[in-house]
């Protein structure tokens, strides 16, 4: 007999070996026809899966599973797109194709180019595809059977590929018609869909240039991306989405605003712009002034440290591919790719005590990682990016709280920064890690009570942990509801141990501390770049590269235009003055293109009355008031870092 434990807590007792899908056509009519996989014991399966042992069991549908649904839908997707593309242009090899966020990819291997000329047959005959509702088989191989078909075959990318799974199975799909009778196959890990049917609305969006793993010295391969959808009304919305996305992109408006740019003597290396520089600051201002608060202490350290130093870390074995080395009196260093090995330098340099437990240190730590030319993306993806880490110090028992505290600080600076569309996801223990497994569990349950403790929903991310212990990630939405991953709360049993990091306890025995690694903003160089597009340039009143700018309508005006102009600058606000030869509406002009949030126009009116006109930018209406009551305004939204642009006056005569 066979016991299921189904979501709801019951128990099934099967005398019988049944499939997925059967299970579900015994749950009801409605589950069956909404089924797209099935969760064993946490591992998502196809329906075809037998259930023949007990098992936690869990049929995943678009109701129940949306995002887990909605990945399995692009995955199928993307087998659909690779069966075009092979139908329309026999000669393709095909490479691999994951989905990414938002959508899927495929790299293939094809001497003629592919052009968005193209993507209308390749919808087409995916289209053609999906209208047949073809079913997905799976069959498995052992392996080296599977490699005897693959070489003979020929197709080089998926013997590589399938060389990564020594000794284990192989498993692979086909579309429409079982194994046997050959339909379109593919080497795949699945799971998929039960039939090309289920793809609801999809579309074919870019091609692109891709090493094959990234690896520049491989052939460069054309990447086909699309995304796909249960039905057209959430296709069309993205759609619009990315129209929006694209008018906001950030390196668009961080060249119309100079804020940044880059150079071709630096690739992957931001040049910040004085403009760019006074958001960046007034960022950081804000975290060091919310960090004080918090009860955190700032240190410094090195870029570049002793390459033993590494490999006593463990980010030799884990990272070393990602660092920059480098040489000084022929000894080897490394360019430091994280914070934390020289944040735990900083911890041995004297002796603790339990009082002084939990130490939350924090560090703005500027860091060098090396990232594929192919994937480089302006602010959102480079090679040196300044980290705002913060590790805290503390015993087992302060776990929880500390935890929680980094959950609160982490929640009102998103507030801070009018970002307030938060989702956690708890990331588990990887194939890849140090350290023992008892470690991981109770550093995992001390994120899981921590969480509970503050009653938020999570997604289990099983095996995204970092390779030395598991973490809740900060996923925030921006104001096109594209979620961005920003900040992490990690938990480490090893590095104290490797380090030998040690507290005095009450007893006078020495204990090892707890190390929470966390970052709130992650890169600020990043954070920037995602500012930029969420406000589209233009920033809150307290984030603006320049507060007002002081618009003459003429020659006339400039004299009490620059009286203004210096009111304004005694008052620490950020202002110009435009006393171009042109007339007022070119001026406006201007300063709406540079996104300033006040235009205050001068003229003989404003003059007499000692006052202004004022322009809030977005707005047609203009606002009569005094210069000292703008000042007040102006300075109380600021200070108390309003995301609002208003003024309370009332429109003047």
């Amino acid at each position: 007999m066979v016991q299921l434990s189904l979501p709801d807590s019951s128990k099934l007792d099967l005398n019988e070996t049944i499939t997925a899908r059967q299970l579900a056509e015994k749950i009801g009519p409605q589950l069956a026809r909404d089924a797209l996989a099935v969760r064993i014991d946490g591992q998502i399966r196809d329906l075809s899966a037998t259930l023949d042992r007990d098992a936690e069991v869990e049929i995943l549908t678009f109701n129940n599973n949306p995002d887990e649904s909605l990945d399995l839908l692009r995955h199928s997707c993307a087998h659909v797109m690779a069966q075009a593309l092979c139908t329309l242009f026999p000669e393709t090899q095909l490479v691999y194709g994951p989905t990414v966020e938002n959508g899927f990819y495929y790299d293939i291997d094809l001497e003629r180019p592919i052009t968005p000329d193209d993507f209308p047959a390749i919808e087409a005959e995916m289209a053609r595809i999906i209208a047949a509702d073809l079913p997905f088989y799976r069959y498995e191989m052992e392996f080296d059977d599977g490699m005897k078909k693959l070489q003979a075959e020929g197709n080089p990318y998926k013997i590589e590929n399938a060389q990564r799974a020594q000794g284990q199975k192989l498993s692979f799909y086909t579309t429409g018609k079982p194994p046997q009778d050959r339909g379109f196959e593919d080497l795949c890990r699945g799971p998929h869909i039960p039939a090309t049917g289920r793809i609801g609305a999809f579309k074919v969006m870019s091609v692109a240039g891709a090493y094959f793993h990234g690896d520049a010295r491989e052939k460069m391969l054309q990447r086909i991306y699309g995304t796909a959808f249960p039905d057209k009304t959430q296709l069309q919305q993205y759609l619009h989405q990315v129209e929006e996305a694209k008018k906001r992109d950030h390196r668009h408006l961080g060249k119309q605003l100079d804020l940044f740019s880059f150079q071709e003597e630096g690739p992957g290396f931001a040049f910040l712009h004085p403009r760019g520089m006074i958001v960046w600051n007034e960022m950081v201002e804000y975290w060091r002034n919310i960090h004080k608060e918090w009860k955190y202490k700032e240190i410094r350290t090195p870029i570049i440290l002793n390459q033993t130093l590494w490999h006593q870390s463990g980010h030799w074995d884990n990272y070393k591919e990602n660092m920059y080395f480098t040489q000084i009196d022929q000894v080897d260093y490394a360019v430091k790719p994280m914070n934390c090995p020289g944040g735990c330098l900083v911890y041995k340099s004297r002796p603790h005590s339990y009082r002084e437990l939990p130490m939350r240190v924090a560090e703005l730590g500027l860091v060098h990682r090396h990232e594929p030319s192919g994937v480089l993306h302006g602010l959102l993806r480079v090679r040196q990016f300044t980290q705002d880490d913060a590790h805290i110090y503390c015993t087992p028992n302060q776990i929880q709280q500390e935890v929680i505290g980094v959950m609160e600080l982490s929640f009102e600076i998103y507030r801070a920064f009018g970002l307030t569309d938060i989702r956690l996801e708890l990331c588990t223990m990887p194939k890849k890690h140090i350290g023992i497994e008892e470690d991981w569990n109770q550093a995992t349950d001390a994120l899981k009570g921590a969480l509970a403790a503050k009653t938020v929903d999570y997604v289990l991310r099983p095996g995204d942990g970092a390779f030395y212990g598991p973490k809740i990630d900060f996923h925030v939405r921006d104001c096109l509801l594209r979620s961005w991953q920003l900040g992490t709360i990690q938990l480490d049993f090893s590095m104290p141990e490797r380090f030998d990091m040690t507290y005095t306890d009450r007893d006078n025995t020495q204990k090892r501390p707890v190390m929470i690694h966390r970052a709130i903003l992650g890169s600020l160089e990043r954070f920037l770049g995602i500012l930029v597009e969420h406000y589209a340039g233009a920033f809150p009143l307290w984030l603006s590269p320049e507060h007002a700018r002081v618009l003459p309508i003429s020659q006339k005006s400039n004299n009490y235009a620059d009286l203004v102009f210096q009111r304004l600058q005694q008052a620490n606000l950020r202002c110009n003055i435009d006393k171009a030869d042109d007339k007022i509406n070119a001026k406006i002009m201007r300063a709406h293109q540079d996104k300033v949030p006040f235009m205050l126009i001068i003229g003989p009116a404003e003059q007499k009355n000692n006052s202004l006109t004022v322009r809030i930018r977005s707005q047609k209406e203009q606002l009569k008031i005094k210069i000292d009551e703008f000042i007040d305004v102006a300075r109380r939204m600021i200070d108390q870092r309003s995301n609002e642009l208003s003024l309370t006056s009332s429109p003047g005569e």
